[in-house]
């Protein structure tokens, strides 16, 4: 079984693969204070149950990415292991100024998002930022936009003024807000809706330059349930897209 780890810079996601089925997941802290050993006790007791033949990870911490691979070499020796990284085939032509600036994790929802639903296509990643990344028809990275994410601009929102506070992420009944609570749920749900909408027409009339099929607009990420019922644009959810995108590089490295 094939054990898919996606490192972020809130929260860890471990999934379980039997052959092409995703059986079991998992979504943790992520602590890049976390030792080697801290790692694999945590790991053990999620995994413990499973017989694992492989190991593939992909991380945008790069403390953590460091102690997971002095966990590999101190407790999976033998275990063949795929880390998405600079030279692993990835199959994802990445056409931007710098590849080396993109995060691995971008590059296996690229692969994930053109393998299930071809291109182009908009993927669109609500976690510690919101990404936007675009895949061609071939399945190459074109590039995208970042924003600031949703639990990001709520807590930036509440420290610098004194009258708010950290509110609960819930879809209000009503835009109008009858209270404070109420506005500021109104003002961070349809206010991401919007703006990723926005983003997403944006994207879309360029690429109307280039490829006479719209494109297909897939929603994923810890945040995206928060969304994707408030948003216009956004077609497809597939909540373990990055998961899925780590099994395919597995495959094609193994």
């Amino acid at each position: 079984m094939l054990l898919t780890v996606d490192v972020g810079n809130t929260n860890t996601v471990l999934g379980i693969f039997d052959d092409k089925e995703l059986i079991r997941s998992w979504r943790v802290k992520t602590d890049p204070r976390s030792t080697a050993d801290e790692l694999w006790l945590q790991f053990r007791a999620l995994v413990e149950d499973y017989s694992l033949t492989g190991l593939s990870i992909c991380s945008t911490v790069p403390a953590t990415l460091r102690e997971l691979r002095t966990m590999i070499a101190d407790y999976f020796e033998g275990v063949p292991v795929t880390i998405v990284e600079p030279g692993t085939k990835t199959g994802v032509p990445l056409l931007v100024d710098n590849p080396k600036e993109i995060g691995a994790d971008r590059i296996v929802n690229t692969l994930a998002a053109h393998t299930i639903f071809g291109g182009p296509a908009i993927v669109v990643d609500f976690g510690t930022s919101t990404n936007l990344d675009v895949v061609s028809p071939k399945g190459e990275f074109l590039g995208g936009a970042l924003a600031p994410g949703i639990e990001i601009s709520v807590d930036a929102l509440a420290a610098r003024a004194a009258q708010l506070r950290k509110i609960e992420l819930l879809k209000p009944k009503n835009v109008i807000g009858k209270n404070t609570v109420e506005a500021l749920q109104s003002g961070t749900i349809f206010g991401f809706a919007g703006q990723v909408d926005g983003l997403v027409d944006r994207i879309t009339a360029e690429l109307a330059d280039s490829y006479s099929k719209k494109p297909i607009v897939i929603a994923t990420g810890g945040l995206a349930p928060l969304i994707v019922g408030v948003s216009e644009t956004i077609e497809h959810y597939e909540p373990d897209l990055t998961l899925i995108g780590l099994r395919l590089i597995h495959e094609r490295n193994a």
